[in-house]
């Protein structure tokens, strides 16, 4: 008897202490493969979204994933329509005067995507040429750089994709995971399409979740969880799942 009354009190503890978790709202831009993406079930989904569940875990707060357009992204937390911003959100001093972030997630450089008969090879064959990238990410404004290349932008990277697919452009700008998923694993695109070099930034470029300005509390707690799933393997088992091993 006194068995079934400590087991009934342990799952009473055990349900109280999930109903107590703190909720934290992500923000994701699930049009990012593999970062971030929507599945044939329309759950969100990606490398972004496992990294993010691990961290909640390992921290003790429930993540809630809110499918979010990237145009309006910035905007909806600073109205604080969520908590943090989980989208492949390259950490700059500019974006840093407007929001904080936590520690680095993702490593990333910016690939280019081109006809795999293109003859493009440098970022000197791209004079002239029409290039394009996701509005307001890092690869469009590598884009506005380029000395003498028509830069358009698009309000998904996957719109940019297919018009270089479809002939309309001479290059597409993206993080490498991106870029990579786009003209080397994408069934259709990868027939046509080729990762055609890496752009390395003038000092290295992070990912990381934003949140408001001051907002310590969801900051620390992030921090938190990415700090210990780090240390016990699990980040590492993730990425390897997604891009292979280191």
């Amino acid at each position: 008897m006194r068995t079934r009354i400590a087991l009934a009190l342990l799952a009473l503890f055990l349900m109280a202490g999930n109903a107590l978790a703190k909720d934290v709202v992500f923000a994701v831009d699930a049009t990012y493969p593999p970062m971030e993406m929507v599945d044939a079930n329309k759950n969100i989904v990606g490398f972004g979204p496992e990294i993010v569940a691990a961290i909640g875990k390992a921290a003790g707060f429930n993540p809630i994933l809110k499918n979010t357009a990237w145009d309006g992204i910035f905007a909806g937390l600073a109205a604080g329509k969520y908590d943090a911003i989980a989208s492949s959100v390259s950490i700059t001093d500019e974006r840093k005067q407007t929001m904080d972030f936590t520690d680095p997630y993702f490593e990333v450089k910016q690939g280019v995507v081109t006809a795999k008969d293109a003859g493009i090879k440098s970022v000197e064959d791209l004079k002239g040429k029409t290039i394009a990238s996701q509005m307001g990410t890092t690869g469009y404004f590598v884009c506005k750089k380029i000395e003498g290349a028509n830069a358009k932008s698009y309000d998904e990277i996957g719109l940019a994709v297919e018009d270089l697919y479809n002939g309309r452009l001479d290059a597409v700008i993206a993080d490498d995971s991106v870029a990579s998923n786009y003209a080397l694993q994408h069934e259709q695109y990868s027939q046509k399409l080729t990762l055609a070099f890496l752009i390395a930034p003038e000092k290295p470029e992070y990912l990381g979740f934003a949140v408001n300005k001051g907002n310590k509390e969801i900051a620390d707690l992030i921090n938190k969880g990415l700090a210990a799933i780090k240390a016990n393997g699990e980040y590492d088992k993730i990425y390897a799942k997604w891009f292979g091993s280191k």
